[in-house]
């Protein structure tokens, strides 16, 4: 009976295929933004990396002053003071751990029709690039021995190598960042390239990814600012003695524990560390010391604005138009065909039988609409990847979304065509057959 029903409501639709058309082309059009819209929120809030997610923490201590402080809240800095960065670096908890700030700095390339240019970088500490999984196209990460000497070394990414070197294999050369020579050991690959990751590591430039990365302590020793901060170049202290200062820096820490379960061992750690650190006068305020993995530390930062999420409902309330639309177009098509409907009641047809035959053109419509928005969400996606290097990816819809897709098309005709049908359901045999 369903196939008969089907075939019923095909013919039924080949009838007017302008009329058809329009209606398949509205609903696409809804279906596509909205979810268009809902795979970009999938994806920005989806678990950046998932093999290790539950054993990478950052610690949080609040390094405020004791003025305006409540007993109790969280702490309100999200960064780390250069000392407790330093002393978590050797305190040897966990697997790996890592240091890393922003640095914006002038780069002056050995080509000569290359003038000189300001890039974004990170400066961090060797295990970062084990800890996030960073794939390299040439060469490789500096080697401890770099870390612990503050080594002029440089990775770059693949499009800064490229600026800087053309294609060929940059390892080996040399180049110029703030007035000191570097040595470039290795090129990274494609890297996770979406705006959650790089605000994750708290890159600067939302979406962009980093030019280059240099060792912690080599930024600290030639008294690199962060790229948000004050200048320190005026000072005459030491590297180390430089970064002291709040205004200079903003460090973020991230630790590596070989199984999920070390966690509270961790946390008892930072406990006694911050308990020992105010005995010592350093932190002020008693505030809990916070402990974040990557999908809390995602909800922190706020890695999916509230805007993205008013967007999703727009986009709804978008489809929600084009389910009105799609109405008064079924309702034109369901109105004409009303002697159509009093014949085959008078053959005996129930208003069971005409409401699912309805029900059923209706749902016909909503799979090729279902299909045609599948299409023009994939070109939607794809025109965002090329506007936005940091969303080159975001094209990638999996089977979840997939099926979100058609269950959002099919569900949305569904809806639109049940007042249509109901009032096409109580058409009056008699009348219909005494006005023919």
């Amino acid at each position: 009976m369903l196939g008969y029903y089907l075939m019923l409501g095909v013919r039924s639709l080949r009838r007017n295929p302008y009329l058809t058309a329009l209606m398949v082309l509205t609903l696409a059009i809804g279906v596509a933004a909205s979810v268009s819209t809902l795979t970009i929120l999938h994806v920005m809030s989806g678990d950046p990396i998932p093999s290790k997610s539950e054993r990478l923490f950052v610690p949080q201590f609040d390094n405020g002053q004791l003025e305006g402080y409540v007993p109790g809240a969280d702490p309100d800095d999200m960064q780390m003071s250069y000392p407790d960065a330093a002393n978590l670096l050797r305190s040897g908890q966990g697997e790996r751990r890592t240091a890393m700030y922003n640095i914006q700095l002038p780069v002056e390339p050995t080509r000569k029709d290359l003038p000189a240019f300001n890039a974004t970088g990170l400066a961090a500490t060797r295990d970062l690039f084990a800890m996030f999984d960073v794939p390299f196209r040439y060469g490789q990460a500096w080697s401890e021995a770099d870390d612990a000497r503050g080594a002029d070394v440089v990775v770059l990414s693949q499009a800064m190598a490229e600026k800087l070197f053309g294609q060929t294999n940059p390892v080996g050369q040399r180049l110029v960042l703030t007035g000191h020579q570097y040595t470039v050991v290795g090129v990274i690959g494609p890297w996770a390239p979406l705006p959650r990751y790089y605000k994750l590591i708290g890159a600067s430039r939302f979406g962009q990814g980093e030019d280059f990365l240099i060792p912690f302590a080599s930024a600290i020793g030639h008294e690199v600012p962060h790229a948000g901060s004050m200048s320190c170049s005026g000072k005459r202290d030491s590297g180390y003695a430089a970064l002291l200062a709040s205004e200079c820096t903003w460090i973020q820490f991230w630790f590596e524990t070989r199984s999920q379960a070390e966690r509270t061992d961790l946390q008892a750690f930072i406990d006694s560390y911050a308990s020992e650190q105010r005995k010592l006068g350093r932190l002020k305020r008693a505030a809990p010391n916070m402990l974040y993995d990557v999908m809390a530390w995602m909800d922190k930062l706020k890695v999916v604005a509230n805007d993205s999420k008013l967007s999703a409902w727009l986009a709804f309330g978008f489809l929600a138009l084009c389910l009105v639309n799609t109405i008064g177009l079924l309702l034109a098509k369901f109105s004409v065909r009303a002697t159509e409907v009093g014949i085959r009641r008078a053959l005996g047809a129930s208003r069971s039988d005409i409401f699912r035959q309805f029900m059923i053109e209706t749902g016909v419509i909503g799979l090729a609409g279902g299909v045609l928005g599948l299409v023009l969400a994939f070109c939607a996606l794809a025109l965002i990847g090329m506007q936005s290097k940091g969303m080159a990816n975001i094209a990638h819809m999996d089977w979840k979304m997939l099926i979100v897709t058609f269950v959002i098309s099919i569900a949305s005709a569904l809806l639109a065509g049940f007042l249509p049908t109901w009032r096409a359901c109580q058409v009056t045999p008699a009348i219909q057959l005494k006005s023919q």
